[in-house]
């Protein structure tokens, strides 16, 4: 006997997984310059120099010392690192207490789910959202509560959020920049919602939480930055990874974040590390944790990311494509011309261009494109483009 939910998130197959591993069976057949694969979120810029400068130097240490166990929370260089940082950027005075460790922003979710999942708890996802939140809440036995997306300014419908809280409301998960759209969440969206949350949590008499996954925090355009969402909203946890930012989404590093102004922070942080330890999730690759401590105030270089996103969005929108601008992120939303996302989805894979149906992501009609590729796959494959647009008769 196995859990069944747990035997149908390991048999159900990940659309982002099947376009990319479809991309690279088809690459062996038809040639990799003629696959234009935009499924998958992997960084193309290289990780900075810097990176690898601190791993030769760290591996010079005690090898005892550098690959032993550290704190379940994470090793105090780091802890105290990160909080300096976070402190010098956002004004807030973030102790290194307040930072624990783990694999990457996925177990830091997971983690403070796992922390929040009371009996018959719900947790707030806001369309379009990141595919995998669903299977994080599932995994405590939590019920996901969906406010459908705004599909002209992919902002937050604040009025849908209020009607759906209720008394089981614990969290809101806010992603900003977003994964799909590529959008960041304004000021006023984010003070909006916080005026909404704060006057619910007294209604119904306990805190509802912000959860920010801030996998993209840095990567921004136009001159934008994106919220620090706890200077809008007390009550909110940072869940952070250095995958995006720095290219190494394989070393999977990242933390969590809890300020003292969120309500019951003690708590809430020790609940956490106590989630983290029944997960198994404690200890944070060492190695990792040192190279991130010494290199906190590295930024990601843009430019990259935005001539992709730039020439994405002026090409297909010159095809006829409806397409959301992306302001952060390596992302694009194009909309279906029919609004029959799969069908999109279908007649671009039969033109070897491959690109993710949103409805995983709680957005259908619309297909995610990334932008983290080479530029010169997307000048490579705007031809297919136009054939996909001819195919609508664009």
């Amino acid at each position: 006997m196995v859990v069944e939910r747990f035997l149908k998130m390991g048999t159900a197959r990940s659309r982002i997984r099947e376009q990319f591993e479809y991309g690279m069976a088809q690459a062996a057949i038809v040639g990799k310059e003629n696959v234009y694969d935009f499924s998958i979120g992997n960084p193309s810029v290289p990780t900075p120099a810097a990176v690898a400068e601190t791993v030769k130097e760290l591996l010079a240490m005690d090898p005892i010392a550098l690959h032993g166990y550290t704190p379940a929370g994470g090793c105090a260089e780091a802890r105290e690192s990160i909080a300096a940082d976070l402190t010098k950027r956002t004004g807030d005075q973030i102790r290194p207490e307040n930072i624990f460790f783990t694999c990457g922003a996925a177990p830091a979710m997971t983690a403070c789910m796992q922390a929040l999942a009371v009996e018959n708890a719900e947790f707030m996802l806001l369309a379009p959202y990141f595919s995998e939140y669903p299977a994080y809440a599932a995994s405590t036995g939590a019920k996901c509560v969906v406010v459908p997306a705004d599909t002209e300014h992919f902002q937050v419908h604040v009025d849908e959020v209020e009607k759906r809280i209720t008394r089981n409301t614990q969290a809101v998960i806010v992603n900003s920049p977003n994964n799909p759209s590529g959008v960041v969440y304004s000021v006023e969206t984010l003070q909006a919602l916080a005026e909404v949350l704060t006057r619910k949590s007294e209604e119904i008499g306990h805190p509802i939480y912000i959860l920010s996954d801030e996998p993209y925090r840095e990567l921004v355009y136009d001159g934008l930055d994106a919220a620090y969402v706890p200077a809008i909203y007390p009550n909110t946890v940072i869940c952070y990874s250095y995958s995006k930012i720095l290219s190494m989404p394989g070393e999977r590093i990242g933390y969590i974040c809890v300020p003292d102004r969120c309500a019951d922070s003690a708590n809430l942080y020790a609940a956490i590390a106590g989630a983290a330890r029944a997960l198994g999730h404690v200890c944070a690759p060492s190695l990792w944790q040192r190279v991130v401590a010494r290199n906190t105030e590295l930024r990601p270089d843009l430019a990259t990311y935005d001539r992709n996103r730039v020439t994405l969005y002026e090409e297909l929108t010159k095809l006829g494509f409806r397409c959301v601008k992306p302001q952060g992120a390596f992302y694009m939303m194009v909309a279906a011309p029919d609004g029959n996302s799969e069908d999109f989805t279908q007649r671009a894979k039969a033109l070897n261009i491959l690109g993710v149906p949103c409805d995983g992501f709680g957005c259908p009609g619309f297909v995610r494109f990334s932008t983290c590729v080479s530029h010169d796959m997307i000048l490579r494959s705007l031809p297919a483009f136009r054939k996909l647009a001819a195919s609508y008769g664009l």
